[in-house]
């Protein structure tokens, strides 16, 4: 990663170390607190719309952040053909690699604490190795997917129930990977660790997007997921 000025952002920053090849790029906040590493969805990349509003939002909230592409999209973006997801473990992998890079990066990033998390099945390998990562200090889950959408009986909670650090999860009413009224009464399927912050934002679908009749935006959430995941961040320092 290359090194960056308080205050600027660098896009598309690409690097290869031991044949893992990363695509990454710093949002770099004028007085940072911490630094927040942002895995995306399935569908779309680092460069959709909604990675760049919440990563602008936190740095305007003193939080530097970090988005990459796993392998797979990063494929995608070379070939411009479509493709499924990698499997979980290698989406893992690559997770605790960009970890790693951006830990050692310490100019770069100012010795900062480190957070991990992200939109969708981004969030969700979040989840699934901050805890094996001693320098991360908790995990941000933006629109969690506890289960594909129809199907509320396969969820993917397990790992949720042992969750020993901190972690938030910020979840649209409306969600079809997961809605409030399911995840609030359906304590034997969405039974959580008592350590796990789950908000809901109202209206909200799974990209915190609400209907017209609501008087919300879609904006008006992604700032309020970005004054969570501050807070939430600010709390947990000296975790």
């Amino acid at each position: 990663m290359a090194k960056l000025k308080e205050g600027t952002t660098q896009t598309n920053t690409e690097a290869s170390t031991n044949d893992v090849v990363f695509d990454m790029e710093v949002h770099a906040a004028k007085a940072p607190v911490a630094c927040l590493i942002l895995g995306h969805g399935a569908g779309a990349g680092k460069e959709h719309e909604f990675m760049q509003d919440i990563a602008n939002e936190l740095v305007a909230k003193g939080i530097s952040t970090v988005l990459f592409n796993f392998p797979y999209m990063q494929t995608i973006k070379a070939t411009g053909k479509r493709r499924p997801p990698d499997k979980a473990d290698k989406l893992m992998s690559h997770f605790a690699a960009v970890i790693e890079t951006c830990s050692k990066d310490n100019k770069a990033l100012h010795n900062l604490p480190v957070f991990i998390g992200g939109k969708s099945m981004g969030g969700r390998m979040a989840t699934m190795v901050y805890e094996s990562i001693s320098n991360v200090k908790g995990a941000i889950a933006l629109g969690y997917p506890f289960h594909p959408p129809g199907k509320p009986e396969k969820t993917r909670t397990e790992h949720l129930l042992t969750a020993a650090k901190p972690l938030l999860i910020i979840q649209g009413e409306r969600d079809t990977f997961g809605n409030k009224n399911e995840i609030v009464s359906d304590e034997e399927n969405y039974a959580l660790s008592s350590i796990i912050e789950c908000v809901f934002l109202e209206d909200g679908d799974h990209s915190f997007k609400p209907r017209k009749a609501s008087g919300k935006t879609q904006q008006q959430h992604i700032v309020k997921a970005a004054e969570l995941t501050a807070v939430f961040i600010t709390r947990n320092l000296s975790s």
